[in-house]
């Protein structure tokens, strides 16, 4: 019952929403009608021509048509504007952030173009009133700062290009996706579609992680007794099936060779280039893959355990598996030398 009530205001929401564009709609589409084929309707010299078309000679014309008509042509022209913006930003894989802004700008010039037109139809003197918000914008300008820091810190986002919509990036530990670049805010969805709206000019520290590839990390434990040389040598053999099987990746996988010598286990580590929105799947993928050639070539991954009887015999690597083995850890070590720059050091 409780999931029930919490549907029907969201279906009511959008019904209307959906009847208010379909009326604006069809009010945009009488406009233009109107001006298309108005003089050969109604007399140019008459009251409702003279109010209604206001690009003609000045004269006396009723203030509510004039009015209804800049609302209409104001307030569309931004929307089609606004539309094609979109539209063509929309094959763009950067750029939408600036497209945004762009659109909003639009937005808020039309409603103040719109305001002043319509005072002016009044009667209105919009000089003084120019003047006077010169002076207020002013005095609000010096308590506004926080808003004009925000607007200048999206502009200098955008067009240094720190990072676009789509972007993966992580802000103040902060993982997500970039939704949107706002004139004052920037909105960042996480995996589990929680979004986190930031300030501009909070922005001081971000990581993106989509400008270059990504390092999927996979660690393999196997036991003490078992032959290192062995398991590199199989590992060798199946590594290219490992990267058929994982279209994800974009190069590798690399052995970077033992990484730890833990309690109970010798841990060897794989690496693989990838796009960060891949990362963590291309990691589980791998995982698997090296699960399955593991059990089908009866290579223990070990656990915490007493031992109770006689440890189990192990199998020696063979002179040729041990040749195997070394020639894969210098092929992989030249391979993959250019992923050990930096942070990767430590990989």
């Amino acid at each position: 019952m409780k999931n029930n009530k919490e549907k029907k205001p969201v279906k009511f929401k959008f019904t209307v929403d959906l009847l208010f564009k379909l009326l604006a709609f069809l009010i945009l589409i009488a406009y233009i009608v109107i001006l298309a084929i108005g003089k050969k309707i109604f007399d140019p010299m008459s009251m409702f021509w003279r109010s209604f078309y206001f690009f003609g000679k000045a004269g006396e014309f009723n203030p509510f048509i004039r009015i209804a008509s800049y609302i209409v042509f104001i307030l569309s022209a931004s929307w089609v504007v606004r539309f094609l913006l979109k539209q063509l930003a929309r094959p763009l894989k950067k750029g939408k952030a600036i497209v945004d802004i762009l659109c909003s700008l639009i937005k808020y010039a039309a409603i103040i173009v719109l305001v002043f037109l319509i005072l002016k139809t009044v009667g209105v003197d919009t000089t003084a009133i120019l003047a006077g918000i010169g002076i207020l914008g002013l005095i609000v300008g010096l308590g506004a700062q926080p808003l004009i820091a925000d607007i200048i810190a999206g502009l200098f986002i955008v067009f240094e290009k720190v990072f676009d919509v789509g972007d993966i990036i992580v802000v103040d530990g902060f993982r997500g996706t970039v939704k949107e670049i706002g004139i004052r805010t920037t909105q960042i969805v996480d995996i589990g579609g929680n979004i986190k709206i930031i300030n501009n000019s909070d922005l001081k520290t971000v990581i993106n992680m989509t400008n270059q590839l990504s390092l999927a990390i996979c660690d393999l434990s196997i036991e003490y007794g078992e032959s290192l040389e062995r398991v590199e040598a199989i590992l060798k053999e199946n590594l290219p099936a490992v990267k058929e099987a994982i279209p994800d990746i974009i190069d590798g996988p690399f052995y970077r060779g033992v990484s730890e010598l833990a309690d109970s286990a010798v841990v060897i580590r794989f690496v693989a280039n990838c796009e960060e929105g891949a990362r963590y799947q291309v990691e589980r993928d791998m995982n698997r893959q090296f699960k399955l050639i593991f059990d089908k070539n009866n290579i223990n991954i070990p656990f915490p355990q007493i031992v109770l009887n006689q440890p189990t015999e192990f199998k020696d690597a063979t002179k040729a598996q041990k040749k195997e083995a070394q020639k894969f850890v210098e092929e992989q070590k030249e391979l993959s030398k250019n992923l050990a720059d930096g942070e990767l050091n430590d990989i």
